[in-house]
């Protein structure tokens, strides 16, 4: 298996997922019609640009490999590439789910395994 992407949304809308049975995306993602996604290494940087202070915030780790030509690598934040999934994300795509508590900072704990 190739290294997992990563979705951060809030646990708020993991429980909707679970009940359709697939995540269809944030309104930031329905405004630029994919769903955003953040390599291992891209995580912290997404969590400290995008939802710095924000409780109730959990990690999806996706399989890559099971998006298909749906995910594809494209230009972002300062020219780096970022994965991008055009579709719903199947709740069955997903290895794990990883809850991202906040600290007195109000940056997240980043689960083990995740560069910080």
């Amino acid at each position: 298996m190739s290294d997992p992407v990563y979705k951060i949304c809030s646990s708020e809308a993991l429980q909707e997922a679970r009940g359709r049975g697939r995540f269809e995306g944030s309104a930031d993602d329905a405004r630029d019609g994919f769903i955003h996604l953040s390599a291992g290494p891209q995580v912290a940087g997404t969590l400290a640009k995008y939802f710095a202070g924000q409780p109730n915030l959990v990690l999806l780790a996706v399989d890559p490999e099971k998006l298909g030509e749906r995910l594809r690598w494209e230009p972002s934040r300062g020219g780096e590439l970022f994965p991008h999934l055009y579709g719903p994300l199947g709740l069955d795509h997903v290895i794990s789910v990883e809850v991202l508590s906040l600290q007195e900072n109000g940056s997240h704990r980043l689960p083990a395994g995740i560069a910080a």
